[in-house]
């Protein structure tokens, strides 16, 4: 458990003088960190005393582990332990903050790059998308459902052991697709790394870090990390604009065998919802 949640849990448990110390911690969570024991001691009024029975307290060794884990809660950002009312963000700056990393991330990608991916996954015999986490996991879903309606055989796995048992199984002529909104990935790292030793084509969309390191291919996204905690990050939109980039050069390589393949979902869809022909094909 991290210390700020140890701390709000044994809160009540504390001797007066601790819950002094423990409260201006919270009260002032870099300070606690980087102060000395004497200065904490004046700051908080209490006794040197205090602050090692606090640390005993809360499970800690001794003063110094306590200030590395107020070091780390620290480091997480001030705007998600202040306990200060927040407002509803109107409606329009959720619009403009995706409209701002789209233009962020606009001509990131070369066409090169998008040429040299298109070609790898069109001739690829399958594509294995790896992707993990709240936005990467959505995203390598979708991922898959831009491509097989485009020929291209494909499946998205999130799941870790699944991700290493099927990069075992892949031959010299597959493609792994990894997709990270960090760029920092540990588990679609192992299993990029396990396909590579058979022989796979590595190709990532992810920011510049280990991940784009790794592969045979890589095109960049750019995240921008919001103040504002209480909306979904908008640099998901920039992962899904790349995987649109890439699935409209897909569709265009392999049109021949791709628009057979979108005529008939858009035949067999309209006979089901029996709706408008302008209606999202199978969206």
């Amino acid at each position: 458990m991290d210390i700020v949640s140890r701390i709000h849990n044994q809160l009540s448990h504390l001797r007066p003088a601790e819950q002094k110390v423990a409260r201006y911690i919270l009260g002032d969570l870099n300070y606690a960190a980087s102060a000395s024991i004497n200065e904490l001691a004046s700051k908080a009024k209490v006794s040197h005393a205090s602050i090692t029975r606090l640390a005993q307290a809360l499970e800690c060794k001794n003063v110094r582990e306590l200030k590395m884990l107020l070091a780390q809660s620290a480091a997480v950002g001030e705007r998600f332990i202040a306990d200060k009312p927040v407002s509803r963000k109107d409606i329009p700056p959720v619009y403009q903050a995706i409209h701002d990393i789209l233009d962020i991330n606009a001509g990131l990608i070369t066409d090169e790059a998008i040429e040299k991916a298109s070609q790898l996954l069109t001739r690829a015999d399958h594509v294995l998308i790896f992707g993990v986490g709240g936005g990467s996991t959505f995203m390598a879903q979708e991922c898959h459902n831009r491509l097989f309606r485009l020929e291209v055989k494909s499946n998205a796995y999130s799941d870790p052991m699944m991700m290493r048992m099927t990069a075992a199984t892949v031959n010299p002529d597959d493609v792994v697709l990894c997709l990270s909104l960090s760029g920092v990935s540990p588990d679609v790292m192992a299993s990029a790394q396990i396909a590579k030793e058979y022989g796979a084509h590595l190709l990532a969309i992810c920011p510049e870090g280990p991940l784009a390191d790794a592969v045979d291919l890589h095109l960049p996204i750019k995240t921008q990390e919001a103040e504002y905690i209480f909306n979904p990050s908008a640099s998901r939109y920039a992962m899904l604009a790349a995987i649109d980039v890439v699935a409209g050069e897909v569709a265009v390589v392999n049109q021949r065998k791709s628009r057979e393949k979108l005529r008939r979902l858009k035949h067999h869809l309209d006979q089901h919802r029996k709706g408008s022909e302008r209606l999202p094909l199978g969206d």
